[in-house]
């Protein structure tokens, strides 16, 4: 019992904790700061990437833009690192760089691999409104 009980108390203490990630701000994949974000039903978008990676150069400042507009204003942007966080990508099944995964709370709401094109990153980030 005192498992639950422990669960519950981080539960309750997660949104105290964590950092929510600001608009047009995309920070580093924190478990604490994605379940708060997925509990509060905020839009969330993870991006799989690679600092070698030319399509995820190309994604950051897209995803960067339209994070400011202000439809996208509760967005959520977390990043894994492809190369060092090897359980993050089992953990959302993601087999390649450049991967980008929306959220909708706590359901995925689409998922987008190599995309460079602002206007399907737009549509994709759509989903999770």
């Amino acid at each position: 019992m005192l498992t639950r009980r422990r669960l519950a108390a981080l539960t309750a203490l997660a949104p105290l904790l964590a950092i929510p990630a600001r608009a047009g701000e995309i920070v580093p994949f924190e478990a604490e700061a994605f379940a708060a974000a997925q509990q509060a039903g905020a839009p969330i978008l993870v991006a799989v990437a690679a600092p070698w990676c030319p399509i995820c150069k190309v994604q950051k400042p897209i995803l960067a833009k339209l994070a400011t507009e202000p439809r996208f204003r509760a967005l959520r942007v977390f990043t894994i690192d492809f190369d060092t966080q090897k359980d993050l990508l089992r953990r959302f099944d993601a087999r390649m760089q450049s991967t980008l995964i929306a959220f909708k709370g706590t359901n995925e709401a689409g998922r987008s691999v190599g995309e460079t094109q602002a206007e399907w990153i737009e549509g994709l980030l759509e989903k999770t409104l």
